[in-house]
């Protein structure tokens, strides 16, 4: 959208609910609440979020407690046996409902040496000059506002963003004095990128506190097109380590290749008899139960992706065969090599055949799989192979008594979940953004990505809908995370709508 676009859009936003106030006025108290936004948002960027560090952990707590107390929300912290959770209570004069709002206040942990700044932490804005990012002055924030700018930081999009968007928004309800009508809960989490090993039990400890009817989770990108966008699922996730083992130490490639076997290359080998030629996996049964009937691909069919600007867009000729469209292969199970490690690269290359191979597993989990069967056929499949299975680093003893050794280790984060398009909330939701935007937003299935959602959906017993609100291309886990400055103003507007529209 332009430069300008999305400001008014917020005015007319505005301007429906507070019944008719000037434009000037709403122009004046539009741009000051963006002005004051990008202050919020570079505040809560500057802070380190690696739940890795206690430090981190802590200052972002306090922040977090700080900022919600002052804007009328009653903060509680709920201890667990890891780093706390955060729960900011709004309780609405006469409300009926209870809507839970799910925010992630941590990070991917960063590599300094990658990112074109001088620190992850230390946000800078950037526009795009002869093809690359050019880090800008915030001044120039002052007299322009382009959408097309980013910010760059660690956790700009996932998901300090989504904190700042609904901060600001709650801000203009306060300054215009509006109220919604049902109470509000934020709940927290700060080790989601850990994979939110804490929060089953805590759901389960709090869920009097946690009780709501519904539950929101701003988080996530935006559909492909950037369009306003609902999604009404995700994929779980399951995690495997598999360490294949060689000789006790690296050994020199010259007296003992072709003598001591390479675990880099039976990893490889072993890795490579999980799928075919085309992508899918071989292991007997890894999709059963799943199936696309009509309505089902009915649902699929209706968003509005191009499947040839999504090659285009990741640089690939051609995709899995698992499933022929990408709306498709997020309805089945995926078997993922995350990261391989084995010996010495680049400049730190040497000639040996190292001690043991390391492979980082995760399998994506759908309603219909139980991922306590796929990590058995996972397993199954490597004694198969004629693999000695060993819970450790294996003795003198197993060493010499077994030609194929390997470590499996495996970890069940968090399940998938679905909601309805007919549901209640889905209703809701759609009703707010096509308010707040005048068209029907984008409403997908399931997202790709799987965040710690499950807890809530089969402890509480309530409905989830995740509501993206970034930009698909804001390199997500990787150096160099940015937030597109046109997302960041909608996403505004998405959580006032959403804040306004009657439950």
């Amino acid at each position: 959208m332009g430069k300008r676009l999305v400001p008014l859009l917020l005015f007319c936003l505005t301007a429906i609910i507070s019944h008719g106030q000037s434009s000037d006025a709403l122009r004046k108290n539009s741009e000051r609440s963006l002005g004051k936004a990008m202050s919020l948002f570079r505040e809560i960027l500057s802070i380190p979020n690696d739940a890795h560090y206690e430090q981190h952990v802590n200052e972002n707590v306090e922040w977090c407690t700080r900022a919600f107390e002052q804007r009328g929300f009653q903060v509680a912290k709920l201890e667990t046996d890891g780093p706390p959770l955060l729960l900011a209570n709004y309780p609405a004069r006469k409300a009926e409902n209870t809507i839970l709002i799910y925010l992630q206040v941590d990070g991917q942990p960063v590599d300094t040496s990658f990112w074109n700044q001088p620190s992850p932490y230390t946000p800078v804005l950037k526009e795009k000059q002869e093809e690359k990012w050019k880090i800008i002055p915030w001044e120039d924030l002052n007299y322009d506002w382009d959408d097309e700018w980013r910010v760059f930081a660690r956790s700009t999009s996932d998901a300090k963003g989504p904190i700042a968007m609904f901060l600001t928004a709650w801000d203009i309800m306060l300054d215009k004095k509006w109220k919604p009508n049902f109470n509000v809960k934020v709940i927290m989490d700060f080790e989601e990128e850990l994979g939110s090993p804490h929060l089953p039990g805590a759901v389960e400890k709090y869920r009097e506190q946690l009780k709501s009817d519904a539950l929101i989770i701003l988080d996530g990108p935006r559909h492909i097109t950037n369009r306003p966008t609902l999604t009404f699922g995700a994929r779980g996730i399951a995690t495997i380590t598999l360490t294949l083992f060689g000789p006790r130490a690296p050994q020199h490639s010259g007296h003992y290749g072709n003598y001591a076997p390479n675990p880099a290359v039976r990893l490889s080998q072993l890795i490579a008899s999980m799928k075919d030629e085309v992508g899918r996996v071989t292991l007997p049964g890894f999709y059963d139960g799943i199936t696309i009937d009509s309505n089902t691909r009915a649902i699929l069919e209706s968003v509005p992706d191009d499947e040839d600007f999504i090659r285009k867009n990741i640089g690939i000729a051609s995709i899995d065969g698992v499933a022929n469209t990408y709306q498709e292969a997020l309805q089945y199970p995926s078997l993922n090599v995350r990261g391989l490690s084995a010996g010495w690269v680049g400049d730190k290359v040497r000639t040996i055949i190292p001690d043991r191979a390391i492979a980082e597993i995760d399998i994506r989990l759908v309603m219909e799989s139980d991922p306590n069967r796929l990590i058995k056929l996972v397993r199954d499949h490597i004694v198969e192979q004629g693999y000695y299975i060993t819970e450790s680093e294996p003795t003198e003893e197993e060493r010499l008594n077994h030609e194929r050794i390997i470590q499996f280790d495996y970890d069940i984060s968090y399940l998938a979940f679905r909601t309805s398009f007919d549901s209640r909330v889905g209703k809701w939701l759609n009703r707010a953004l096509t308010r707040s935007f005048g068209q029907a937003p984008v409403r997908q299935r399931t997202s790709g990505g799987s965040i710690p959602i499950s807890p809530f959906v089969t402890t509480l017993d309530i409905p989830a809908v995740t509501v993206p609100t970034v930009n698909r291309d804001n390199n997500q886990h990787s150096p160099n995370e940015n937030l597109r400055l046109g997302n960041f103003k909608e996403g505004i507007i998405t959580v006032l709508g959403i804040l306004t529209e009657k439950y």
